[in-house]
């Protein structure tokens, strides 16, 4: 690092590349062309992604639960509310529909009205045998499908919460997945190309409104979605970002040159995720726009820097060499503080984070030396700026907000300090209302139709998010003892009795069911069997698993008969509420399961986000903390001056605690897409107050110690550049807001406000506690200090 910063070694590095700009610009087109060929290794991700690292104790559970059950993640539902829908036209149409989904390769199990099995008794060879619900020859009459439906509501409590809901009359069918698909791209082509088209045609034919939802589903449309909106998002951030460049200079090449950077920049981040075999998940579908956002803020460093050099001396050459010792340097540090800002997500132990933070952080370095390489290189081949090409530099608007600044600055400190302190005690307040919250599909377009049959399902069967409960009884064949029937018929009592979670599933209904059956199908003995019923009716239940392709149950006892499984399903209640579902869950399960007789483990998908919810932000905010210290760390190297460095830090967390507070204030949870912003926030603001404080320490020697002077000349040369790549920034993470993603939402509204509050802080805060600390001229120790850094500077 220390070479980096020598005087001589960035004059060296202006003239090499300006010597050899052929041969430059011949290596970039065939670096680019070869990341461009790396596109081929794009695809989007398949599986739902982890937040918790391999070797979490709910990872570990969970696994094992997959490893013992198979995967639980493979339903996908289809339903309706419709009292008209009992008709032999509507009936036919569904028929067709579930049997095509039957007869599909992708397809292992379909559960549904047309093909549902009641259990009768077969007392000659004494077991349960399943026969057919509805009679197909009869299904042209309007009258028997009458019957079919009242026999469905009134005589079936076993498939009541599972296949229909008795007071709104809402039905539903279950559509079994092939497991092995389910995180594969046969998953996507299923939905999209058999099981869309076909529900589709069924609206089509009957009129009436089916609701699909399910976690293959949910997540086949969620990832169709984001795939359409990666495009949106590289558009309209190009789109912003140049029209606010072309609004501030004015200059249709310099904007040209720009666009160009930044086009090529997003063919690397997109070569670069090819390139490590990655997949473009919700996050890193965000990183070609978040180039663009923050590649911008170089090009207009690097261009205003090289149009005030030449209206200072009107030497092109030496103009285009000084944007490179000069500003080519201070650019590195402030692209470096970025790039660490989002390489701290490396140390989370999250998968997902890692990609983001070594992708994201590659190439911001990347399109910064792009913008070092291909600015004044271009520029060489060009005539020089002419009057209109810098006449932005002496804008009126410009010179009377830096007036302003400058005059607050130098007579009004105390009451900068005294608003800044107000909005810490406000911030302090509202972070204090702070909640961490998170949700397995809140992050999901609300507006989207699929959300809407996720509350369709959530108000009729009361959610579609799985949470499982394995019970080890410790002892083969002793989940089908009466004594383990009864603690999991309690259990499932305590989970019906649940607003959070819907009617759960066991082996117990089925042996519930086979009683009913027992006494002719009557619906009062839907109840498990007493101590002198259990060996004829447990014999007859045991019987009738033995054809597993029409048991529904088979999924639901091992082979061993040792383990036994309990599924519900969740609302989406966010990360807090599931905490407190968890912990009455245990509650029950301690009480009713003697723990040297049964091992029971709650796990689930809906359990191991919430639990990687609150893993991940706690690994965020250490994040956050260690990036701060990483930064503040650099300064200290580079400036030699706590003092700098503390004015530097507090400055830019300032802007944080107040979007904080803001957080608390609106009800916005702390949650893995809102604690982003703070390591991206932090990463990028402070890049303004190290363009200062280089400035302020090189006119410091210039001036001879002078602070005050130094103080208001750096003020005036870099609050150009703060106030244009600030309001650059602003409105190009903005664009985020055309997401109809929450958290992408959040994070970009989150992210443009605090930016916000931080050009206000660097260019009011910061220029005022530098007064504030500094004596009125400095000691000469101190400014032998700075020359070993004089090339660190504007």
């Amino acid at each position: 690092m220390k070479n980096t910063i020598q005087v001589g070694f960035w004059e060296k590095i202006a003239r090499l590349i300006l010597k050899n700009r052929i041969t430059i610009l011949i290596v970039l087109a065939v670096l680019t062309l070869f990341l461009a060929f790396q596109w081929k290794n794009l695809a989007m991700t398949y599986t739902e992604a982890n937040l918790l690292p391999k070797d979490h104790i709910a990872n570990k559970d969970y696994q094992k639960f997959l490893d013992r059950f198979g995967e639980e993640g493979n339903l996908v539902v289809i339903g309706f509310k419709d009292p008209n829908f009992f008709t032999p036209k509507n009936y036919a149409a569904w028929n067709e529909l579930m049997t095509g989904l039957k007869n599909s390769k992708e397809v292992d199990l379909v559960v549904s009205l047309n093909d549902l099995k009641k259990l009768e008794k077969d007392t000659v060879n004494e077991k349960f045998v399943l026969s057919p619900f509805i009679n197909q020859n009869k299904t042209h009459d309007p009258a028997y499908l009458k019957n079919v439906q009242y026999d469905l509501f009134h005589n079936l409590p076993f498939y009541e919460g599972l296949l229909f809901n008795k007071e709104s009359g809402s039905v539903r069918s279950a559509v079994y997945i092939n497991k092995a698909l389910v995180n594969t791209a046969e998953r996507k082509t299923f939905i999209l190309q058999n099981l869309v088209p076909k529900i589709d045609k069924f609206e089509k034919t009957t009129g009436v409104d089916l609701r699909v939802s399910g976690m293959p589903y949910i997540r086949t449309i969620n990832a169709d979605n984001m795939k359409g909106e990666i495009g949106l998002f590289i558009g309209a951030a190009l789109f912003t970002v140049s029209l606010i460049f072309f609004f501030f200079f004015r200059s249709f090449r310099a904007t040209f040159i720009s666009i160009c950077i930044l086009i090529v920049g997003v063919i690397w981040s997109f070569g670069t995720l090819g390139l490590f075999h990655y997949k473009i998940t919700i996050l890193t579908a965000i990183i070609p726009p978040l180039i663009i956002v923050i590649g911008i803020t170089n090009c207009i460093f690097l261009i205003n820097k090289y149009q005030q050099e030449i209206k200072l001396h009107s030497n092109q050459a030496k103009a285009l060499q000084r944007i490179i010792s000069k500003i080519g340097v201070s650019t590195l540090m402030t692209n470096l503080t970025t790039a660490i800002g989002f390489a701290t997500f490396m140390i989370t132990g999250n998968d997902l984070l890692f990609e983001f933070g070594l992708v994201t952080s590659i190439n911001v370095i990347s399109v910064y030396l792009l913008t070092l390489l291909i600015v004044p290189i271009v520029y060489s081949f060009m005539s020089m700026p002419n009057e209109k090409h810098l006449y932005h530099l002496t804008k009126t608007y410009i010179s009377t907000l830096l007036d302003f600044v400058e005059n607050v600055v130098k007579n009004k400190r105390k009451v900068i300090y005294t608003i800044y302190g107000l909005l810490l005690v406000f911030s302090v307040i509202g972070v204090s209302q702070m909640k961490v919250s998170g949700s397995l599909i809140g992050e999901m377009p609300k507006s989207a139709s699929f959300f809407k049959d996720i509350l369709f399902y959530e108000k009729e069967f009361n959610g579609v998010m799985p949470l499982e409960i394995m019970i080890d009884t410790k002892r083969k064949k002793g989940v089908m003892k009466l004594s383990t029937m009864r603690k999991m018929d309690e259990l499932q009592n305590t989970i019906a009795s649940m607003p959070e979670l819907s009617k759960p599933v066991s082996v117990v209904n089925l042996v519930k069911y086979s009683k009913q059956a027992f006494y002719n199908g009557n619906p009062e003995y839907y109840q498990l069997p007493t101590s002198q019923e259990q060996t004829f009716i447990l014999s007859y239940a045991k019987n009738a698993t033995k054809n597993s392709k029409d048991n529904l149950m088979k999924s639901y006892v091992d082979s061993t008969g040792q383990y036994a499984r309990i599924t519900t399903f969740m609302r989406d209640i966010g990360t807090d509420e599931m905490a407190k579902v968890e912990k009455k869950l245990h509650a029950k399960i301690d009480e009713i399961f003697p723990s040297d007789r049964y091992e029971v483990t709650v796990t689930g998908k809906a359990l191991v986000f919430q639990k990687g919810t609150s893993y991940l932000v706690d690994n965020l905010i250490e994040s956050l903390i260690f990036a701060i210290l990483v930064i503040a760390a650099l300064m200290l190297y580079l400036f030699r001056s706590f003092k700098m460095v503390f004015a530097s830090v507090i400055t830019n967390i300032l802007p944080l605690c107040i979007t904080s507070g803001l957080m608390g204030y609106f009800g916005i949870p702390l949650k893995p897409s809102t604690i982003l912003v703070f390591s991206i926030a932090f990463g990028i603001s402070v890049d303004n107050a190290i363009q200062f404080m280089a400035k302020y320490k090189h006119d410091l020697l210039q001036n001879n110690g002078k602070v005050k002077k130094s103080v208001f000349s750096a003020l005036r040369e870099t609050g150009i550049s703060t106030f244009y790549t600030s309001v650059v920034l602003i409105l190009g993470f903005a664009t985020f807001t055309l997401s109809s993603f929450s958290g992408t939402i959040a994070l970009g509204g989150l992210i443009s406000c605090t930016l916000a509050f931080a050009m206000f802080a660097n260019l009011l805060v910061l220029p005022a506690l530098v007064l504030t600390f500094e004596k009125k001229k400095a000691k000469k120790e101190d400014l032998e200090g700075l020359e070993g850094n004089a090339n660190f500077t504007n």
